[in-house]
């Protein structure tokens, strides 16, 4: 993630809109058991565009993202690739030491509303929150992996 929080700090302004533009390529058709089920993945309400995420933790801790959001959606869908590209196949813990505010490194807050921002804060939150829940599921006395929900 630092890497990326450095590319896009050292960018000028014009570019880092068009950074954020390329990630949103970046972010893979959902494997097929979300692909089409929504219903398994959590909701990002504060998005002005529908946005939906899971997350899965394996069994060696390492955290693995899964996003639904529209290709019309592009600073969006953008974030998510950020995420995508620098936190899967993470450890929970670096997902979980992730700054809050990590976008703003990334120098976003020049380029997209703060309503877009408020998204997101909500983005990184729910993540953050479901690998949280996935660890205290799968430890002792937990009741082993579940779906984001």
């Amino acid at each position: 993630m630092q890497r990326i929080v450095d590319l896009f700090a050292g960018a000028p302004k014009d570019l880092r809109l068009q950074a954020l533009l390329e990630y949103s390529r970046k972010v893979p058709p959902l494997p097929e058991h979300l692909a089409g089920h929504r219903d398994q993945m959590e909701q990002v309400v504060e998005c002005q565009t529908p946005f939906f995420l899971a997350t899965e933790v394996d069994d060696d801790r390492h955290v693995h993202l899964f996003f639904d959001v529209p290709a019309e959606a592009p600073t969006t869908r953008g974030f998510a690739g950020i995420l995508r590209e620098g936190l899967e196949g993470a450890s929970a813990d670096e997902v979980l030491g992730t700054p809050d505010d990590f976008y703003d490194d990334l120098g976003l807050s020049e380029v997209i509303s703060s309503l877009r921002l408020r998204g997101m804060s909500a983005i990184l939150f729910r993540l953050k929150r479901q690998v949280r829940e996935r660890l205290a599921a799968s430890s002792p006395g937990g009741t082993g992996m579940s779906p984001a929900v």
